[in-house]
């Protein structure tokens, strides 16, 4: 076997970046400097693992190559994680509440576009190895589209953060409303995917450690919700070009909703309803402008980044679709699996055959957001794990305490109940 085909090449469709703060003064127009030095004086980040040394992982674009290569990924899909101007929290989340008014407006599309030219900068420093997620505001629509053109015609070609529109945004908050169909067709028409990331769909309810609570633990239910509009509203149908991606929300409960949607398509389509507990949708048949079933828009169009992938969701591999799972690491999180990505890779794809985890590990992040496996394969020769290692899978007992921190190895460390070695050699088919 040649040396190159030995390793697998592992691409992260989960990663974190962002400038420092003043690092984002470079990209700003002109017109905004004096606004920024005003916002920057008394601006405090607000997450402690932005703050220190450990803040340069999200920028420090030498040592960020140096982790990743120490942990066998060669390349990233990279989301935003630090703050942007005029932003006081993470861009990911402050989509979740109306902005205040015009000029507010204004000066935050400012600060996502300094983000998306300084990701075009980083993105460039590791060619070919870094697919950005660029940002845009979709309060004026046009604007929006304008933004993402620039974005792709710079170099970003991990496609666009779906920004979240729950209720009180101020925004339709159903994304099958006909406002948003000019950013569908322009992202269908340049090629590039929509990308749906946990924590930027829910709302927050207020700030008390319950409300932290309840928004961690909701986080897919709105994730879910998003895809039941996309799917039973018309979107992917309108747009059967246009590709979705849902990252950091599991791939577990895939499945059940594809299934329950199936059903109530089925029902819906049904003029005397089905026996059993399924009501059948007297409405306006909506449902009859949809020519395919739920699964199969989800078999057509839609991907999830499967982060911290565990066992327990890859035995549902057929289920979900082995062409449809992506890994991610989420670095550099306090909660992702670096340094440990070598041995959740393996504890999540033990007996898993060499070609099924090709796909998850790198193929299908490729074909979505562009990345040349070619390119990239004598990269991973030297630093990717090693296919029989990774079909050998992992004992959970030899892995360190500190590895714990990372969600992919839930229930496995040892005092915990273990997940069975070899429950993957299978995946589950119905």
């Amino acid at each position: 076997m040649d040396k190159a085909d030995d390793r697998h090449i592992v691409i992260s469709a989960d990663g974190h970046c962002g400038a420092s703060v003043t690092g984002y003064r470079d990209y700003l127009e002109s017109s905004y400097l004096e606004d920024f030095d005003r916002w920057e004086s008394t601006f405090e980040v607000p997450y402690e693992d932005m703050k220190g040394e450990e803040g340069s992982r999200n920028w420090d674009s030498d040592r960020r190559l140096r982790d990743l290569e120490e942990d066998g990924v060669v390349a990233e899909v990279l989301y935003p994680n630090t703050v942007p101007p005029f932003f006081s929290t993470s861009s990911l989340a402050s989509g979740q509440a109306a902005v205040p008014n015009a000029e507010e407006l204004r000066r935050r599309r400012a600060g996502l576009q300094a983000h998306n030219r300084w990701l075009a900068d980083f993105c460039s420093q590791a060619k070919g190895r870094r697919a950005g997620v660029m940002q845009v505001l979709p309060h004026d629509i046009d604007a929006a589209v304008a933004d993402v053109r620039a974005g792709v015609a710079a170099g970003l070609h991990g496609g666009v953060l779906l920004p979240g529109v729950p209720p009180g945004s101020g925004l339709p908050p159903l994304y099958h409303h006909d406002y948003y169909a000019p950013l569908w067709e322009t992202c269908a028409e340049l090629g590039i995917p929509i990308n749906c990331h946990s924590g930027g769909s829910g709302p927050r309810t207020g700030d008390r450690e319950e409300d932290d609570m309840f928004f961690l633990m909701e986080m897919k239910w709105w994730d879910q919700r998003t895809l039941r509009h996309l799917i039973l509203g018309g979107v992917l149908e309108r747009h059967p070009g246009l590709k979705f991606v849902f990252t950091e929300v599991g791939a577990d409960w895939i499945p059940g909703l594809l299934k329950s949607m199936d059903r109530f398509f089925d029902s819906a389509r049904t003029p005397s309803g089905l026996s059993g507990d399924e009501v059948t949708y007297h409405g306006s048949h909506v449902i009859d402008r949809l020519s395919l079933r739920p699964s199969e828009y989800w078999q057509r169009q839609c991907y999830v980044g499967a982060s911290f992938l565990h066992p327990n969701e890859t035995a549902k591999r057929g289920l979900v679709g082995v062409d449809k799972i992506m890994w991610g690491s989420d670095y550099p999180h306090i909660e992702a699996s670096f340094p440990y990505s070598r041995e959740a890779i393996r504890f999540a794809l033990g007996g898993v055959p060499a070609d099924e985890a090709a796909a998850m590990l790198a193929g299908n992040a490729a074909e979505v957001y562009g990345f040349s496996l070619d390119e990239l394969r004598p990269v991973a020769a030297r630093i990717g794990p090693g296919r029989d290692d990774v079909e050998a899978g992992l004992d959970p007992a030899t892995l360190p305490p500190e590895a714990a921190k990372c969600p992919a190895f839930a229930g496995a460390m040892p005092g915990a109940a273990t997940t069975q070695l070899g429950d993957n050699r299978k995946s589950v088919e119905k």
